[in-house]
């Protein structure tokens, strides 16, 4: 009998970035190999709302998606009709897969599954980090302890993105088994990037530079102070450099991020494009030299995979938790530090033969053990196993 599988997620805002996109992502590969799944979220997109028809299925290629409308409550957004429809419906599924915590609808979920005797996994996809905790920590001491972690506890499995996030949870003390199964790539999106020219028309400043390209959310977590710091030291040394801020702001953190490079006396050299996506992100790392993720803090970073994927050196922090890419001599992973980001985007410029040689075995590697297909199939096991 053909397996019907769950998935909830607050919101699938292209704001939101790379958690949105695996979860859609993976519910597509789980779909295409067969498995029955329905996805259930929110309208929410930041400050705004997603333009899409509610309360209905929208058919999908492989899957099927449903939206529903919901209220803000400062941080918090809260659904009645998305409470009332998961309290009728995980009954018909044999198990429900739940995305990120300390947001709505995660917890009426749990609650149902509860109710109605539903296995459920959970994806925490890097909240339940060290740094992740901290951040605004009197809010989530409270909502972790009086409601998220009684509902973790009765989980059928948590979802590890990395064995380096597994270890960190772990200290959590928390019943359910930790099982690790990490993000992925669509190979095809990969294959054969586009012509820079894109970037250019629109970015014609931009032209004739060596491109160092950061793509993220524009959020503390994701290191832009220390980034900044790094990238003054690296454009004193090598004036052609010109680093590509793209992703978006979802919580007004543009103009501090900016202040970290006015501040480091080199904003002149720094481009601030907003959010990429579809053709034009892909012809942004056409025309990048190198990638940088100088994050405190990741579940498991999709866009250090595009990074790998495309073929660029990459350097990352401990906090994007990928040890697999030093290991492999894939990636330079450095300590969340400053000078060390600095040093290994000089190390980069300085020896662009083996950078490139690294680059290449990134691509490899993603290629090998990381696309959408490998990570669906080792999500359907793991789904298998929970049912029987």
């Amino acid at each position: 009998m053909k397996m019907k599988i769950l998935i909830v997620t607050p919101s699938l805002g292209n704001i939101y970035g790379g958690p949105s996109k695996s979860v859609i992502e993976l519910t597509q590969a789980l779909g295409d190999q067969g498995v029955e799944v329905d996805l259930v979220t929110t309208n929410a997109n930041g400050l705004s709302s997603l333009d899409v028809p509610l309360y209905e299925w929208i058919i999908k290629s492989t899957y099927r998606l449903q939206y529903f409308s919901y209220l803000s409550l400062n941080d918090y957004k809260f659904s009645w009709s998305l409470t009332k429809w998961l309290f009728q419906n995980v009954k018909h599924y044999d198990i429900v897969h739940t995305n990120a915590i300390f947001s709505y609808p995660i917890l009426p979920a749990y609650w149902a599954c509860q109710y109605y005797q539903v296995p459920f996994i959970v994806t925490p996809r890097g909240m339940l980090e060290p740094w992740a905790l901290a951040y605004k920590s009197w809010k989530k001491k409270f909502y972790f302890a009086l409601l998220e972690k009684p509902a973790l506890q009765r989980a059928s499995a948590i979802q590890m993105l990395a064995s380096t996030e597994a270890k960190r949870v772990e200290k959590l003390q928390l019943k359910a088994p930790l099982v690790i199964v990490p993000n992925g790539i669509d190979q095809q999106d990969f294959k054969s990037l586009p012509n820079p020219e894109l970037f250019y028309q629109h970015f014609p400043h931009d032209r004739n530079k060596k491109l160092i390209l950061f793509l993220g959310r524009i959020d503390p977590k994701k290191g832009l102070d220390l980034l900044a710091s790094a990238f003054a030291k690296v454009h004193s040394q090598f004036s052609d450099t010109h680093l590509i801020i793209a992703g978006p702001d979802n919580i007004g953190f543009s103009q501090t991020a900016k202040n970290y490079f006015a501040n480091s006396y080199c904003l002149e050299a720094v481009t601030f494009t907003g959010m990429l996506t579809g053709s034009l992100k892909y012809a942004a790392l056409a025309a990048a030299s190198l990638y940088v993720a100088p994050s405190y803090s990741e579940g498991f970073s999709m866009s250090v995979l595009e990074g790998m994927a495309s073929g660029l050196p990459c350097v990352i922090t401990t906090g994007c938790n990928f040890p697999e890419a030093a290991a492999e001599k894939a990636a330079l992973v450095v300590d969340i530090d400053a000078t060390q980001i600095a040093n290994a985007l000089l190390w980069c410029l300085k020896n662009p033969q083996q950078a490139k040689a690294m680059g290449d075995r990134a691509r490899h590697l993603i290629f090998e053990k990381y696309t959408w297909e490998k990570i669906a199939a080792s999500m359907i096991s793991f789904y298998g196993k929970i049912i029987r």
